[in-house]
Formats: structure tokens, C-alpha cells, sequence
């Protein structure tokens, strides 16, 4: 009779462990994405995100996809509803969307893209190439001094240069500092032009294309979304660009050293699959780079400016 009721008990712990298991739920993740605005890189940038983790998670990851049009203030609001809603992750697309994630938490970890700098986003000094924090990503910084070295070789007689850029974006501000300092070195003369936003765009690239040989066009979440101003203004007085991204580039400019945001943010979700399932700690993550750079220009502005372009750079796509 013992023997009876031990193998019957032992039947039935067997079975409430086979239902606590089968009962069981895979973990799922919830990951929250601020993107500072829409435009081509930044769309490329989240999308390429979104296709690492959901090829790596499959229907085990959600998302929260939030636009901020372009407002850092609402990029705030929008970091705090994911840390009230305690996201898995949050996903930053460009500075002002990692600015207000770090602003808003310090648990929950934040991956960046299209942040040029860390150490000058997030404010660290003596920067190392980690932050120590909950924090890290990918960053679109092209070489400057490639960049510097391009505009030197497409227009070695030029004089004078204007960085034309946004004053809200310390990113823009670090990217002139540098390319500055190489293209003074260079034998140019230099000088920042700065506008606030769209409203005095116009005005302040019309300064620029009267007063510049050349203009640099740093990569800017603000220039890029309102190219058409600056073509308009610089177009008609045949003042070429030199830009720092592709998409810039292909509303107006005549070259560009190009990565793909769509595979920085393809390598940025291949950083969040292994904080969500590998257990990661972005304090400790290297900032990542984009892998391969390509000189890119635009036939339709080379064209309309009458400028023969190297063999070895390569045409952008401009119906895609």
C-alpha cells in the first residue's frame, strides 16, 4: 500500500511539474525608440534597429516608436513615459533624443544612434570611449579629417569656408570645432555660421553662400530636414556644399563621405539583444562606428555646377 501511494504522489508532483512549465511564459521585452525627428537617416537608422532585434527576438520584443518633430522638449516628455512605463530598453535616435533618456533615467539602459559624440552629448569629460553609465550606442561620425582632406581635393583653390549649422546641437558645434582646426591647417579661412532653427535658416545661409568659396554642412538633424531651404539659397549663387552625410548630400551638395544608418542601427540592435538577453551592461559597451565609409555625389548638383568629380567616387542613388 505504501508503495502504491508514493508512486502515486510521485505521479502527481511529475504532472504539476510538467503544467508549471508548460505554463510557463518566455520573457518578452518592451523597448521604447525617441527619435528627435523624421528624416532619411534617422528612418534608416530606426528601421535598421527594429530588423536586428525582431530577426534576433522574433515576436518576443515590442515596440514604442515615438517621432518628436523635431522638439528636444518633447523628446523629454516621451523619455518619461517609457520610464514610467518601465521599458526594457529605450532606444535613442540622434543627441536630443539620448540627452532626454539620460535626463529621465539612469536604470533602465539606453542605446543611442546618430549621436556623433558621446562625451560631448552626455557632458563627460576626459571621454574614453564608454560612459560608465546606463548608457551607449553607435555614432555616425565620419572622419573629419577624410572629410577635410575631400573638400581639400575637390576645391584646393577655394579661400574662404563657411560651417553652416544649428546652434541647439552641441554635435554640430564639436564637428566644426574639429574640421576647423584641419582645414585651417590647411591654408583656409574658416567661419562658423549659426542659426537657432528653421526660422532663420534662410538668412543665415544667405550670410554663408555670400561670404564662402565652399560651405560645410556638418551632420545636423536640423540642416538635414530643411536641405531645401539651403538649395534654394545656395543653388542660384553656384556655392557648392560639402556635406556630412548622404542624405544631406542628395537634397544639396556635391559629396559626401557616406556610411549607412541603416546599418548603424542594424548594429545598434544587435547591441540591444545582448543587454536584453545576454545581460550586457552598456556601462561598460565600446561606443560603436560606423564599418565602412563611401564617397558618394550627387550628379544632379555636380552637374548644374559644371564640377567633374575623381573616378573613384561613387554616384548617389537619387530615385530611391
Amino acid at each position: 500500500m505504501k508503495k502504491k501511494i508514493s508512486a502515486l504522489l510521485l505521479a502527481v508532483l511529475l504532472l504539476l511539474s510538467l503544467a508549471a512549465c508548460g505554463g510557463a511564459k518566455a520573457k518578452t521585452y518592451s523597448v521604447g525608440i525617441i527619435q528627435i525627428v523624421q528624416h532619411p537617416a534617422l528612418d534608416a537608422a530606426t528601421q535598421g534597429f527594429r530588423d536586428a532585434l525582431t530577426e534576433k527576438l522574433g515576436d518576443k520584443v515590442t515596440f514604442d516608436e515615438q517621432n518628436a518633430n523635431g522638439d528636444p522638449a518633447t523628446c523629454a516628455v516621451i523619455a518619461n513615459q517609457f520610464v514610467s512605463a518601465n521599458v526594457s530598453l529605450i532606444m535613442a535616435n540622434a543627441t536630443p533624443s539620448l540627452q532626454a533618456a539620460q535626463a529621465a533615467t539612469n536604470k533602465i539602459p539606453v542605446l543611442g544612434t546618430s549621436v556623433t559624440d558621446y562625451g560631448t552629448a552626455l557632458g563627460i569629460d576626459n571621454w574614453t570611449g564608454t560612459t560608465g553609465t546606463n548608457i551607449s550606442g553607435t555614432s555616425d561620425l565620419a572622419p573629419l579629417d577624410q572629410q577635410a582632406a575631400m573638400l581639400k581635393e575637390l576645391f584646393p583653390d577655394a579661400k574662404n569656408v563657411g560651417i553652416l549649422y544649428c546652434s541647439a546641437e552641441p554635435n554640430s558645434k564639436y564637428q566644426s570645432t574639429v574640421i576647423t582646426g584641419l582645414l585651417t591647417e590647411m591654408g583656409y579661412t574658416v567661419k562658423d555660421y549659426t542659426f537657432s532653427d528653421s526660422n532663420d535658416l534662410q538668412t543665415v545661409a544667405g550670410a554663408a553662400a555670400d561670404e564662402s568659396d565652399v560651405i560645410f554642412l556638418p551632420t545636423d538633424n536640423t540642416v538635414a530636414s530643411n536641405i531645401e531651404i539651403i538649395k534654394n539659397v545656395c543653388l542660384p549663387k553656384e556655392v557648392p556644399v560639402i556635406a556630412g552625410e548622404e542624405g544631406i548630400c542628395k537634397g544639396y551638395g556635391v559629396a559626401t563621405l557616406s556610411i549607412s544608418y541603416y546599418d548603424l542601427g542594424y548594429a545598434t540592435g544587435l547591441m540591444a539583444y545582448e543587454v536584453l538577453e545576454k545581460g550586457a551592461e552598456p556601462a561598460t559597451m565600446a561606443i560603436q562606428y560606423a564599418p565602412k565609409f563611401t564617397r558618394k555625389y550627387n550628379p544632379v548638383v555636380t552637374e548644374a555646377l559644371g564640377i567633374t568629380l575623381p573616378s573613384d567616387y561613387e554616384a548617389i542613388d537619387m530615385t530611391a
